[in-house]
């Protein structure tokens, strides 16, 4: 048997970002909101854990997320600082961690379809690009939270949060070579994401039409 190309997939941890306020679901814990008998966590892990290393989760509620048994990592700039908060996070957690891990990729828990081959075309774009991040798009449309980061960025991320106040992923990641890397966006769009109760019910349907998903 051949050995893996672990060029095409160098050790990449995945960060599933738990923090967000859900403000447009009443407040409601989007992690366990159930499509097709799933709860949203569970159908991100899924898709996580087979093309990462290792997988953590960014919460600051540490207590929420103990069922999972994953390590459960705080941002660490206060105030509810946004996606960039968790990636730093994440980007954190690896180097002190899992130092032989140099790549992070970042998911929303809200996302119920994530790709497959997600991580492993991540990388491959930022590769043939020569790229420094990688970012995920459908239907012409970039999802600047489903990304991949590498761990070295860390120190300089820290310093446009808590110096300069950025907030918007693409503000800062503007200031770099990013890929992109498209999915087609029928017959669902990978991307889909889950924020309102409608949402949550039109993610049922899709669940019970693709169950293959």
């Amino acid at each position: 048997m051949s050995p893996p190309n672990t060029a095409a997939k160098p050790p990449t941890l995945g960060v599933v970002l738990c923090g967000g306020l859900a403000r447009r679901m009443g407040g409601a814990d989007k992690a366990r909101i159930s499509i097709g008998g799933v709860t949203l966590l569970d159908r991100v892990l899924t898709r996580l854990r087979p093309q990462c290393d290792r997988v953590v989760l960014n919460a600051n509620n540490a207590a929420r997320f103990a069922h999972t048994g994953l390590p459960i990592v705080a941002d660490s700039v206060p105030d509810f600082a946004g996606p960039l908060a968790g990636i730093l996070a994440g980007l954190d957690w690896a180097a002190d961690h899992a130092p032989k891990i140099e790549w992070i990729v970042s998911a929303p828990t809200d996302c119920p379809f994530l790709p497959r081959d997600l991580v492993a075309r991540l990388h491959r774009t930022r590769r043939e690009s020569s790229a420094l991040l990688a970012c995920a798009a459908s239907g012409s449309q970039r999802h600047p939270v489903v990304a991949l980061w590498p761990v070295s960025l860390r120190e300089e991320l820290r310093h446009a949060l808590a110096g300069e106040g950025v907030r918007k992923v693409e503000e800062w990641t503007a200031r770099y070579r990013i890929g992109i890397t498209e999915w087609p966006a029928e017959p669902i769009d990978p991307f889909f994401n889950v924020n309102t109760p409608e949402d949550a019910a039109e993610a049922e349907r899709i669940a019970a039409r693709y169950p293959d998903l």
